[in-house]
């Protein structure tokens, strides 16, 4: 996202490049007005849990927001035993770990499998370029990252928008696999920032097939940002060095799978805007002031 200050406020540009790995991989076509929407989307639906950042969406890749104090903590709330990444609990699990985040885990558990109840696995916030640092619920108290009672009241919000998710998700035919949220503090007032249940910040499988294929020992059908991540740790890479160039035709692949899931979640086509995207949010923009 490119992030201007204007007054009181924060106007979002969510554009179409694409990160894994904490690492710039290149561009998805119309991948941030998919982003962009879908967060709208879940903001609206979810006020009743937490309040959140958006005032006001004047164009598809743009969103308006409250200019909130950021808390340094990421809330990754998972309900599954997967993932590539370091900071994956199936990374640490596969090990030989069962105590993972100050979590214990159960013996005998299989990759892509439920977990009992959902956890929550934080992380440090990291800036640009950075790779995000495990943390403990302990450690970010000790730490002073966020005061015991403010942690307490994230932890609640991030399990009951994951409760929420996965519920609209599993009617959609999907299911919430994982997700993070981010916090930040608005006159005092926690409040959701950043994107909420996008295929960028969660992971989604197909309901239909998943039982049959982990029953099988087969990769669920993803439908997220996993798909990407996945082609990039069978080439090899897994962000360390100068990543492989991203194929046309993975990008392509990759757009399709996120106007698939904004569809799928919305019940709604997604409406293919006009390019080029600069001229059209400098207009729109325009017109807000």
């Amino acid at each position: 996202r490119d992030i201007y200050l204007r007054d009181d406020k924060r106007i979002l540009i969510t554009t179409d490049r694409q990160s894994a790995f904490d690492v710039v991989l290149g561009q998805i076509p119309f991948k941030g007005a998919i982003l962009n929407q879908l967060s709208q989307f879940w903001f609206e639906k979810t006020r009743q849990i937490v309040e959140n950042h958006m005032i006001s969406v004047p164009d598809p890749n743009v969103m308006v927001t409250k200019n909130c104090e950021g808390i340094p903590v990421e809330m990754i709330v998972r309900g599954y035993l997967t993932g590539v990444t370091d900071t994956s609990i199936w990374y640490s699990y596969e090990k030989g770990e069962r105590v993972i985040y100050g979590i214990r885990f159960p013996d005998s558990m299989k990759k892509n499998q439920i977990l009992p109840t959902p956890v929550i696995t934080p992380t440090t916030h990291g800036e640009a370029g950075t790779h995000d640092e495990r943390l403990t619920r302990e450690q970010i108290i000790e730490k002073g990252l966020v005061k015991h009672e403010l942690y307490a009241l994230m932890e609640q919000a991030a399990l009951a928008l994951f409760e929420f998710g996965s519920d609209l998700c599993r009617r959609q035919g999907l299911i919430l696999v994982d997700t993070k949220y981010e916090f930040g503090l608005h006159n005092g007032q926690l409040t959701l920032i950043d994107e909420i249940h996008t295929p960028d910040s969660s992971r989604f499988w197909i309901a239909d097939t998943y039982q049959e294929r982990f029953s099988q020992g087969e990769e669920p059908e993803q439908y997220s940002k996993e798909f990407l991540r996945m082609w990039y740790v069978n080439h090899g890479y897994k962000g360390n060095g100068a990543p492989p160039p991203m194929p046309s035709e993975l990008a392509l692949q990759t757009a399709k799978l996120y106007m698939s899931v904004y569809e799928k979640i919305t019940g709604s086509s997604f409406p293919v805007f006009e390019y080029p995207i600069t001229e059209r949010i400098k207009e729109n923009l325009k017109k807000i002031g």
